[in-house]
């Protein structure tokens, strides 16, 4: 969980990194003066939204870092990570697993502990069934076994 006082403290951290007072902070992420206000007075949580919009605008400001004090402030350029390479399933003659080797002579358990089992479930008997990814766009692709 986010404690508030925290995440204000590493948003001040923030605002004296850039050279910033809370109105032009509130104005280059895109949000109103008064959302930074209530937030810095400890009148209101960050929302989601407004976390996002930081990390979009201040590349340098790690996620952890901003919520929860974990990693580093600004971010090492050894620590970036990279966007995910794009991925066309829908143009490639090859299903979702043709690089998965099967095994069969191998069996592996799996073990669930006891406050996840169901009396509905029983995990002997459970196959995977279909998977389905949905997309950005609207569109979905189903992968039935």
């Amino acid at each position: 969980m986010v404690n508030i006082d925290d995440f204000v403290k590493r948003l001040e951290i923030v605002l004296d990194y850039y050279g910033l007072n809370a109105s032009a902070f509130a104005d280059k992420i895109g949000v109103q003066r008064s959302s930074m206000s209530h937030l810095l007075s400890g009148r209101n949580k960050p929302s989601l939204d407004f976390v996002m919009k930081i990390l979009e605008v201040f590349p340098d400001v790690d996620l952890y870092w901003i919520l929860i004090g974990r990693g580093n402030f600004p971010k090492n350029d050894e620590e970036k990570i990279l966007p995910p390479l794009p991925i066309s399933i829908q143009n490639s003659d090859k299903d979702l697993f043709y690089r998965i080797e099967v095994n069969e002579n191998k069996k592996t358990e799996t073990k669930f502990p006891s406050e996840l089992k169901s009396p509905n479930l029983n995990s002997e008997e459970s196959e995977i069934e279909k998977i389905v990814f949905f997309y950005k766009n609207g569109t979905f692709k189903t992968y039935s076994s």
